[in-house]
Order: C-alpha cells, then sequence, then structure tokens
C-alpha cells in the first residue's frame, strides 16, 4: 500500500530521536488505536516548544511547538486569514501549507503521562475532542484559508499530528482542511489512507 509522504513527515516529526511516543503495545500502557475523528477544532497563540529534555523525546520534538492543549470548554478560533495559505502535493497527495499548518503538539502528553492520554485503555482523543458546533464553523474558515472550494462534505478537517499520537486538539497550527486523496469517489465522504498510519503508529 503506497503511504502518502504527508502521513509520514507529519509522523516521523513526533516519533524521531529518542521518541516521546513509542507505541501503545509495546508495553508503555495498553488499548488499541485510539481513532480519530473528520472533523476537529483549532486555535492560534501558543507557549514555545519545551526543550527535548523535558519532554522526554528527542529533538524533532523541540522543533514542533506546543499548542494550549485539551480545553475544559472549546471556542471557536480565529483561522489564518482567507487565500493566504496554499496547498501543495507530492506524488499526487495533498499537502498542508507549512507556515499555516506547521503542528502543534499536546503538553499534556509526555512520557511519563503516556499511559493516562494517548495510551488510555478507555480511550483518550474523545475526551480531548472539540464538539462540531465548534469544528464545523472552524472548518468552514479554515477552508477559506486555504481557497478550498470543492464539497467540505469530502474534505477532512485535520490534525497534522494526530491526536492519537500526541497532537494539539484546539490549536488552528495543526489542523488544515484536506483535501480528497486522488481517486476519491465525490460524495462518499472524508478517506484517507493515513489513518491507517496514524492507527498503526499508535
Amino acid at each position: 500500500m503506497f503511504l502518502p509522504l504527508s502521513a509520514l513527515r507529519r509522523t516521523a516529526a513526533v516519533l524521531l530521536g529518542a521518541a516521546l511516543l513509542v507505541g501503545c503495545t509495546g508495553g508503555n500502557g495498553g488499548g488499541a488505536a485510539d481513532g480519530k475523528s473528520r472533523e476537529s477544532a483549532g486555535a492560534s497563540g501558543a507557549a514555545p516548544a519545551r526543550s527535548a529534555a523535558s519532554a522526554g523525546g528527542g529533538a524533532a520534538l523541540s522543533l514542533i511547538a506546543q499548542g494550549p492543549g485539551p480545553q475544559a470548554h472549546y471556542t471557536v478560533q480565529a483561522q489564518p486569514a482567507p487565500g493566504t495559505c496554499h496547498y501543495r502535493t507530492s506524488r499526487g497527495q495533498p499537502l498542508q501549507d507549512a507556515s499555516c499548518t506547521p503542528g502543534t503538539l499536546n503538553p499534556d502528553v509526555t512520557q511519563a503521562t503516556l499511559k493516562s492520554t494517548v495510551c488510555h485503555t478507555g480511550g483518550y482523543t474523545s475526551t480531548i475532542r472539540p464538539p462540531m458546533s465548534v469544528t464545523s464553523v472552524e472548518k468552514a474558515a479554515n477552508a477559506r484559508s486555504y481557497g478550498y472550494t470543492a464539497g467540505l462534505h469530502d474534505a477532512e478537517y485535520d490534525h497534522l499530528v494526530s491526536l492519537e499520537l500526541g497532537g494539539d486538539p484546539n490549536d488552528a497550527r495543526n489542523l488544515w482542511v484536506e483535501p480528497p486523496p486522488p481517486g476519491h469517489t465525490p460524495g462518499s465522504g472524508p478517506t484517507n489512507p493515513k489513518d491507517a498510519v496514524e492507527n498503526k503508529l499508535h
């Protein structure tokens, strides 16, 4: 199966070095893949990335900023100005604008908290995912940011660093309207081969 470059770049950035997330079936916690939503949320400002030492991970982690983390109450967050983000492609697969969507990490996920966060057997991502009442508004605004004019039903409002791999749930820098991959059947809803990659890495 061809693995989209976007999925490899996204996950490699999180897993390189001493790797904060080493997989939930390898002795660091229980549970099967936690899954991910088709629509999530976004926010703007956040604290600088923590150091690799404090994260328990390698140098790659220090290159990714931290987001604000899970919130008790999510609100609609500002998105980049309309038309300021531009899609790229690699082998026909859509890629995000690295300036608009560089990815951010969930500060609650550290080496010490794996068992209670991303490796929690009862599921973790569903407890931190913003509601659709927030994400549907943000998705429409982000589509304008990227100049996406096709049907939103087929596009995924996607976390660049997935929630199950320690991505921030509500930071606009970690979310983008991802067009469907080549060969997608119009009207069939979001389908993306990278989801299987993320689940396997989890």
